[in-house]
C-alpha cells in the first residue's frame, strides 16, 4: 500500500491531473492511438453515417458525464454514474473506431450504378468554323459537371451520315442547321424532303433572307407532284446533258432500280440488265430524233407502249443502239416469246406505273437545268416525295438525283451542298464514288438514314458497307443492334477505372484497375434520348482536331426557332391550273409519240435503203 500510495502521490505531483478534462483527453489520445493501428474484417454492408453515430453518441456521453459531479448525492453514488457514464462513452468511441477501420473505401458505394461518370470523356468545346463548316452547340457531361461544347464539321465535303430512329432528332437538331448555315455562307443546295414540304420551307425562308450571301443570287425551284401550282416544271434526261449513251444506260439503271429495288441486289443477271439495255435504247432514240426534241420520261414511257413491230423497225433507224435491241428482234423474228416478255415486259410494266398526267406535266416541262452550281446560273432546288406514294414518286425522283449528280460532280463550279432526307427511300447509283470524288470539286454531301439495317436492305449489303465506311462525319441519335455495334466500334476506346472486391470468411480484398473500354458502349447508343447524339467528325490538314468523338445533347433554341418557323412565308403559286391543262399535255405527248412513229415508219418505208430495217413478223418467223 505504501509503494502505490507513493506512485499515485507521484503522478498527481507531475500536473497531469491538476485540471478535470486533462485526464479524459489523455485517455482518448490513447484510445485514438490504439484504433489507428487497428484492422478488423471489412464488412461491404458498414457506412460512414453508422461509425459517426457511435463515435459522436460515445463523445457526448464522455465529456457530458462531468455534469454528474453536480449532483447532490452521496460521493460513492456520484462516483459510480460518473465512471458508468464515461465507461459507456469510452466504449462507444472505441466500437465506432473500430467500425471506420471495416468500412470499405470504393466506388461500390457510390450511386453510380450505370457507371455513366466513368463512361465520360474530354470534347471540344472551342467553336471551330471556317466558310464551308457547320456548328452545332452542344452540352456534355465529363465526370459529375455538366460543360459546354461544340459538334465542329469543319469538313463537309468528307460527306455527313445522319442517324436516328424515328424521332431522334435528325431533321430538327441536325438537318435544318446544315440546311440553315450553308445557305447562310452562299452554297448552292439540292434538298430531297421526303416528308414535302418541311424541309424545304426551311430552305425557302432562309434562300429569302440571306440572298445578300451570294454574289449571284440563286434561283429558288422545287418539285412536287402534289400541288401542280406551287411546282416548277423540269425535264431530268434534258438533251443538252446525255451526251453519249452511257448517260442513256445510267438513267435508264436509274428508273429501273427505282421502280424494282430489290433488282438492286442483282444487277448482272440476264433478266435484270436486258430491261435495262431495252430501255436504254428507246432514251437514246428520242435523244438523236429531231436533236432531241421529244427526249423526255413521258415521251418514253410512251414509247415503250408500241407494238413491237413498229417499234423495233424505227429503233433499229439508230445505227448506236443497233446492238442493245438486236438480241430483241431476234426473240421476236424467232418466235421466243416468254424469253422476249421476260426481256421487256417487266421494264414495261414497271413503266406504266408512271403513266400519271400529273407525273407528265412535272417531267415533260424544261423551266430549268439541274446544273445547280453553275457560278453564272446557281440555283437552290428542293424536290418532295410524298411518304404515301414512295415507290413511284422514289423512282422519279432518283432520276432526277442522278442527272444532277452527274452535272453537279465537275470541276470549276460554286461550291454546293446536297441534302437527303431519308436517303434509302432513292436510289442513287454509285453513291460512294460521289462521297469518294465531290472532296475535290467542293460538293458537300448529308445522308439521312434510320439505321444500318435499312440502307442495307434498299442498296444491298456490299453498298450499304461502303457508304458507312466512307462517311468522313457522323452524327447518329439513337439506334439499336448492328448499327449501335458498328459505331461504338468505331468510335473507339477511352482509359476507364474498375474495381472488383471480394470478401471471403477470412478476409475481404478490393482490387483496382485500369483498361481500355468503350468510349460509347452501344447499349448507350440504343438509350440516347431525343436530341441526345453521338459520333465523330472529320478534320483536313489545315484545322486539326484532336478531339473528334463527342456524346452530348445538341442545344436548340426552341423558342427562337418557333418565332422563325411562325413567321415563315408559303411556297409561292407559280401559275393558275386547271385539270383540264395537265390533261391536254397528256394526250399531247401520246400524240407526239404517235407522230414519231408515222413519221419513222413513213421514212422507212419510201427508202429503198431503209427497207431492209423492217422487222415484219411472217407466220414462219421470218422477215
Amino acid at each position: 500500500m505504501e509503494f502505490t500510495d507513493r506512485l499515485m502521490g507521484n503522478i498527481r505531483n507531475t500536473g497531469l491531473f491538476n485540471k478535470f478534462h486533462n485526464s479524459k483527453l489523455i485517455a482518448l489520445g490513447v484510445l485514438t492511438i490504439s484504433l489507428i493501428g487497428a484492422r478488423g474484417k471489412k464488412d461491404d454492408k458498414l457506412n460512414f453515417k453508422k461509425a459517426a453515430a457511435y463515435l459522436l453518441t460515445g463523445l457526448l456521453l464522455y465529456f457530458i458525464s462531468y455534469l454528474s459531479l453536480l449532483l447532490k448525492m452521496p460521493v460513492t453514488t456520484v462516483g459510480i454514474i460518473y465512471m458508468t457514464i464515461t465507461g459507456t462513452g469510452f466504449l462507444l468511441i472505441l466500437t465506432g473506431g473500430t467500425l471506420l477501420s471495416r468500412i470499405i473505401r470504393s466506388s461500390f458505394n457510390n450511386k453510380d450504378i450505370f457507371n455513366k461518370e466513368n463512361e465520360t470523356f474530354p470534347q471540344e468545346e472551342r467553336k471551330l468554323e471556317n466558310e464551308f463548316s457547320i456548328n452545332l452547340p452542344a452540352k456534355y457531361q465529363l465526370k459529375s459537371k455538366t460543360r459546354d461544347s461544340w459538334i465542329n464539321i469543319i469538313n463537309p465535303f468528307r460527306a455527313v451520315l445522319v442517324l436516328g430512329s424515328p424521332g431522334a432528332g435528325k431533321s430538327y437538331f441536325v438537318i435544318r442547321h446544315i440546311i440553315t448555315q450553308h445557305i447562310r455562307k452562299g452554297f448552292t443546295m439540292f434538298v430531297y424532303d421526303f416528308k414535302f414540304d418541311d424541309l424545304t420551307r426551311i430552305a425557302y425562308n432562309t434562300w429569302l433572307n440571306n440572298k445578300s450571301a451570294y454574289k449571284v443570287v440563286p434561283k429558288f425551284y422545287n418539285i412536287n407532284f402534289d400541288d401542280l401550282t406551287r411546282t416548277n416544271r423540269c425535264n431530268p434526261l434534258d438533251p443538252s446533258g446525255m451526251l453519249d449513251i452511257t448517260d442513256a444506260t445510267e438513267s435508264a439503271r436509274t428508273i429501273l432500280m427505282g421502280l424494282n429495288r430489290e433488282w438492286i441486289k442483282r444487277q448482272g443477271d440476264f433478266f435484270v440488265e436486258s430491261p435495262i439495255n431495252f430501255l436504254s435504247a428507246i432514251i437514246w432514240f428520242l435523244r438523236k430524233f429531231n436533236d432531241g426534241e421529244f427526249c423526255t420520261l413521258p415521251h418514253v414511257i410512251e414509247l415503250m407502249q408500241t407494238d413491237y413491230e413498229n417499234l423495233f423497225t424505227i429503233l433499229r433507224t439508230e445505227k448506236e443502239i443497233e446492238v442493245l435491241i438486236n438480241p430483241f428482234v431476234n426473240a421476236f423474228l424467232n418466235d421466243a416469246t416468254e424469253q422476249l416478255e421476260g426481256q421487256i415486259a417487266s421494264a414495261k410494266v414497271a413503266m406504266a406505273r408512271l403513266a400519271s398526267p400529273q407525273l407528265y406535266y412535272v417531267l415533260s416541262g424544261n423551266e430549268f437545268k439541274l446544273d445547280i452550281n453553275n457560278p453564272d446560273d446557281p440555283k437552290i432546288l428542293c424536290v418532295g416525295n410524298n411518304p404515301q406514294k414512295i415507290q413511284i414518286y422514289g423512282a422519279v425522283l432518283s432520276l432526277y438525283v442522278n442527272r444532277l449528280v452527274k452535272l453537279v460532280n465537275k470541276k470549276g463550279k460554286q461550291k454546293s451542298s446536297l441534302v437527303f432526307d431519308e436517303f434509302p427511300t432513292i436510289y442513287l447509283n454509285n453513291i460512294d464514288s460521289l462521297i469518294a470524288t465531290a472532296r475535290s470539286n467542293k460538293v458537300a454531301t448529308c445522308l439521312g438514314v434510320q439505321d444500318f439495317s435499312q440502307l442495307r436492305k434498299d442498296y444491298g449489303k456490299e453498298q450499304a458497307d461502303v457508304i458507312m465506311n466512307i462517311t468522313g462525319n457522323i452524327v447518329s441519335g439513337q439506334v439499336t443492334g448492328d448499327t449501335a455495334k458498328q459505331l461504338s466500334e468505331r468510335f473507339g476506346k477511352i482509359m476507364q477505372e474498375r474495381e472488383s472486391l471480394s470478401i471471403n470468411s477470412n478476409d475481404t480484398s478490393i482490387s483496382k484497375s485500369k483498361q481500355l473500354e468503350s468510349a460509347v458502349p452501344p447499349s448507350k447508343i440504343s438509350a440516347l434520348s431525343s436530341g441526345e447524339f453521338v459520333g465523330m467528325v472529320a478534320d483536313d490538314p489545315d484545322n486539326k482536331i484532336d478531339l473528334k468523338t463527342f456524346h452530348c445533347s445538341i442545344v436548340n433554341d426552341h423558342d427562337a426557332l418557333k418565332r422563325e418557323t411562325d413567321a415563315y412565308k408559303e411556297l409561292p403559286e407559280l401559275r393558275k391550273l386547271d385539270n383540264s391543262m395537265v390533261q391536254r399535255n397528256y394526250l399531247q405527248i401520246k400524240d407526239d409519240v404517235d407522230q414519231i412513229v408515222q413519221s419513222v415508219m413513213d421514212r422507212v418505208l419510201n427508202d429503198p435503203g431503209l427497207k431492209h430495217l423492217m422487222v415484219n413478223k411472217k407466220e414462219n418467223g421470218t422477215h
